[in-house]
């Protein structure tokens, strides 16, 4: 599937929040996004998500479908960020019951064991190391009924490593979801591939990562097998004198 921005802008109450930007999200795919810092990226990532109406421009899905069950926006700044004074095991359990998993403590300290975060589970969510802060929030968005698309948004905003966060994006295309990193801080030259551009309609195409299994061919019969499969002579002798006979 692919989610498709065609020259959404949108403007705010004290002027232009993002100019005409086009491009397109795809399964198995990762789309880097290269903008300025500000409004612009994170409003970007709620039209993505159908959060936010374009003023211009369309964003569409194919196959049609419902933007808000589809794409998960990742530790937007001041929408789905975390608050940084509750506890890792606290903003796990609430993350899990949004995706409508189990979320009572057991659950949540099964969950972290399997994330290598067990040890982090009482530490205050500010104190966590940003690699490990993107690759936890990315993992518990990919845990909702229905998502096919992960936006991270600005991740490079709690780092300079752009490794620590390309590496949890290029994990989930690979398993098959559509992803878009929104690089906020991070120069263009720095970053892993060419990037789409905010305000620009011409961008690169999506890097794929991941390909479904083409279905396995029927293989050709051999000879022996064609062979095998006419009928014997006699037998069609037989059958027709037969035939007759009843007729007769």
């Amino acid at each position: 599937m692919q989610v498709r921005a065609d020259r959404v802008s949108l403007k705010g109450p004290h002027g232009p929040l993002l100019p005409p930007t086009s491009l397109t999200v795809e399964e198995g795919c990762l789309t880097v996004v290269h903008g300025e810092p500000g409004v612009g990226i994170t409003a970007l990532a709620l039209a993505l998500a159908g959060r936010l109406k374009p003023t211009t421009g369309t964003v569409t899905a194919d196959p049609e479908g419902d933007l808000r069950r589809l794409v998960a926006v990742v530790d937007s700044p001041g929408v789905s960020e975390p608050d940084e004074a509750l506890s890792l095991r606290v903003v796990t359990g609430e993350e899990l019951a949004l995706a409508h998993r189990p979320s009572g403590k057991d659950a949540v300290t099964a969950w972290l064991s399997q994330h290598d975060a067990g040890p982090y589970a009482d530490s205050r969510f500010e104190s966590l190391e940003p690699a490990l802060r993107t690759r936890l929030l990315t993992a518990l968005a990919a845990e909702r009924d229905g998502v096919r698309v992960l936006v991270l948004d600005a991740p490079d905003r709690h780092t300079s490593n752009v490794d620590s966060w390309t590496a949890v994006a290029r994990e989930h295309a690979a398993r098959g979801f559509a992803v878009a990193v929104l690089a906020a801080t991070t120069p263009e030259s720095a970053l892993p591939y060419p990037p789409a551009k905010v305000g620009e309609a011409e961008q690169p195409d999506p890097v794929r990562l991941y390909s479904p299994p083409e279905p396995a061919e029927t293989p050709a019969p051999t000879e022996a097998e064609q062979t095998k499969q006419l009928p014997d002579p006699a037998e069609l002798t037989a059958e027709t004198e037969n035939s007759e006979g009843d007729r007769a």
